[in-house]
Formats: structure tokens, sequence, C-alpha cells
């Protein structure tokens, strides 16, 4: 999988950081902070993105993925959220956020290739020995901060790549009932499931 990018440096301090988005943000996709879910509506084109940056992150510990989402007018009735991915060695503080992103210019342009692990190899050689391979969460600034694993980076992002693929099926199969929906588990008792939905109902831009 093929994936442009937009690569942004910014200093905080004595310490540089490298925030990595995509080219161009998902025209349809919003991620709401709900009472019971965290709850993303995805097109097919925003869920295979999104799973290329779940993969991205997962090969890239010291770079903060970012998805700006809210701008993409989510239910009213709801608050919008950004997305950054981050490796729990990288021991960002979302605190941080705010300044950070506000230092931000430009980037440059970047394309790179993701390798894509074949459906039902085995994952245990990302384990990292540090961690107990949850995803922890944090909402700060807007944005839904998700921290993990090289591991868990993948398993998520082969949940965005079944909604991809199955999405465009189900809702065209008219003797199906209700939506195509899968969960991103996060491990951690005090964070909320990810609930992922496809959509391909949208309102005109």
């Amino acid at each position: 999988m093929k994936l442009s990018l937009t690569v942004h440096r910014a200093r905080l301090g004595t310490e540089e950081f490298q925030v990595i988005r995509p080219a161009r943000p998902p025209r349809r996709a919003v991620l709401l902070d709900d009472s019971w879910y965290l709850n993303a509506y995805v097109d097919q084109e925003a869920a295979r993105l999104m799973a290329g940056l779940w993969t991205l992150a997962a090969s890239s510990p010291r770079s903060l993925i970012h998805l700006p989402l809210r701008g993409s007018r989510p239910d009213a009735a709801s608050r919008g959220l950004d997305l950054v991915l981050l490796h729990h060695s990288l021991q960002f503080a979302p605190s941080r956020w705010k300044e950070l992103r506000g230092r931000l210019g430009p980037g440059r342009p970047r394309s790179v290739e993701l390798s894509v692990p074949e459906p039902g190899t085995s994952l245990a050689a990302l384990h990292h020995a540090e961690n107990r391979d949850v995803l922890r969460q944090h909402i700060h600034a807007g944005t839904l901060f998700v921290t993990g694993s090289a591991k868990v980076f993948h398993e998520a992002a082969d949940v965005l790549r079944r909604v991809a693929e199955d999405g465009p099926g189900h809702v065209r199969d008219g003797s199906r009932h209700g939506h195509c929906c899968a969960q991103v588990r996060c491990g951690d008792a005090r964070a909320r499931d990810i609930h992922v939905e496809y959509t391909d109902e949208w309102a005109a831009a």
C-alpha cells in the first residue's frame, strides 16, 4: 500500500519532534466522542487510509501520526476529534500537543510503500517486551491520542482493512440487516473501544 504524506518537524525547548500527516485528509470520515464508545464513521477510501496510518504508526516509533478529522462536519450532538497515534516509547505528553501543533509548518511531501502482513500472519514477533500490548487513550485539545506497541497498531490496522473490504458489499447486499462495523479493542479497562462503522451516506459538501 502506498501512502502520500507530509512530514513536519518542530521543536519544543531542546526536543525536536516529527509529525506525519496524510497529504490529503479523508473527505468522508469522522471520529466522535460519544458516551459509551469512540465512534468512527468511514467510507472505503477513509478506512483504507486509516488502516495505512495505523500500519505506519507500527513502524514509526519516533513519530507522531496525525490525522485531522474535526473539519469533517461531525454530528452537532457529539464532539468531533482529531487522531494522533504514537508508540509508547516516545513518551510524548498530550498536554504538549497544542503548542507543538501550532508550530508545525507546511511540511515536506513524502511517499511511503507499506508492507502489510499477510492474513493469518502471527504478530508475536512484533511484541515489545516493555509493554502489555494495549492501546491507551487520552483526549486533549480536541484530539484523541492512542498510544501502543507495534503489535496492537498492526492489529487495529487489520480491523480497519476488514471494514474497507467488507463494507461496500454489505451495503449493496439488501438481504443483510444492520450495518458493517468492527471494534478496535483497547485492552485497557479505563479506555473505551473504538467502534468503526462503514457508511456510504454522507451529506453533500
